[in-house]
């Protein structure tokens, strides 16, 4: 299980979903059909998930078995999915985004002129079915009606929060394309726009513009991995990787590739960005594995940021708490996945 800290819990009422709510969600979902856009529209309506180590998938379950909370509005309240928040307004003010800047506040302060829409996708490479779609097509249905999960993000440079974000498994997105079995790899790269992303521009910047991240196919595919459209209810943050980022809560966050313009099917290792960059201090894998130091600094604890001010020091955990789930995908040695 995740290790959680012994502290009260305010009263999330607000965060769950009420009975009505859910039942409309449901009516929705049989009026639409889910048919917007074929095959990414098959998606399950509805629902608010926590994804803890000990309760998602083990190896060779189909779906995750997160914790759903109930209809009931009482026992909701007492479920364990009802975690502690960081504050929207520290994840939303506090994070990497290279491409505004190097400085925490950079992609808060200067991404006032980035364009959220229109947003286009194009999956190619090795896929039977590929093409371009608007990020709405990929959502399949209202933003409001698509999953909550709420992982644990864990950056590299040993600091983490507690995140909801909206979304669907990136699973549904890669089926929907059919990768061809000599796809062994995804690609992901993100929007180039220097004119609105100052620190695309900025001669100081030493990253190969547009960022590229890559996961291998059994990492995309595991139910974990989201495709994430908005956080805390929010599609209109920028500042966090939107209108479309993924999501990977085992790996160190720069992992998460954001403003993803391009999911490519490849039989041969891709070139990521960061570790292109610095291969000794960015892995490939990038797994958070306390056990292994970064080059500068120990990953045995992190600063688990709240928000007002609260940082709290705390031991981080292999996979950041998702071993269960996800060890069995690394077999051997772990350096070979650092």
């Amino acid at each position: 299980m995740a290790a959680h800290l012994n502290r009260a819990r305010p009263n999330r009422m607000a965060r769950v979903t009420d009975r009505r709510s859910y039942a409309r969600r449901r009516l929705l979902a049989g009026t639409l059909g889910l048919s917007l856009l074929g095959g990414f529209g098959a998606l399950r309506y509805g629902g608010r998930f926590t994804a803890r180590a000990g309760d998602a998938t083990k190896p060779g379950s189909a779906q995750p078995q997160v914790g759903l909370a109930a209809d009931d509005n009482s026992a909701a309240v007492d479920d364990p999915a009802t975690r502690r928040l960081t504050l929207k307004h520290a994840a939303t003010h506090y994070n990497n985004a290279y491409e505004f800047g190097w400085d925490k506040t950079d992609p808060y302060r200067r991404s006032g002129k980035f364009k959220l829409e229109p947003w286009a996708v194009t999956f190619d490479g090795l896929c039977r079915r590929p093409g371009t779609f608007g990020v709405d097509d990929l959502m399949g249905m209202p933003f409001s009606h698509l999953e909550e999960r709420i992982y644990d993000f864990r950056c590299v440079e040993a600091w983490s929060m507690v995140i909801p974000y909206n979304g669907r498994p990136l699973r549904d997105l890669i089926e929907a394309v059919e990768p061809m079995t000599s796809a062994r790899y995804v690609a992901f790269t993100s929007v180039l726009r220097p004119d609105e992303m100052p620190g695309q521009a900025s001669p100081f910047s030493s990253l190969d513009w547009p960022y590229v991240e890559a996961l291998t196919i059994e990492e995309a595919v595991h139910p974990l991995t989201f495709a994430t459209f908005g956080v805390y209810g929010d599609r209109s943050l920028p500042q966090n990787g939107m209108p479309l980022r993924i999501t990977v809560p085992w790996k160190y966050g720069f992992k998460s590739a954001k403003f993803i313009v391009r999911i490519t099917f490849t039989e041969q290792r891709p070139a990521a960005t960061w570790h292109l960059e610095t291969p000794s201090e960015y892995g490939w894998y990038s797994n958070v594995y306390p056990s292994i130091s970064h080059p500068r600094w120990s990953q045995a604890t992190e600063r688990r940021i709240w928000g007002d001010g609260k940082i709290e020091r705390i031991p981080s955990r292999p996979y950041n708490g998702y071993a269960e789930q996800v060890a069995h995908l690394y077999p051997g040695s772990k350096q070979q996945y650092r």
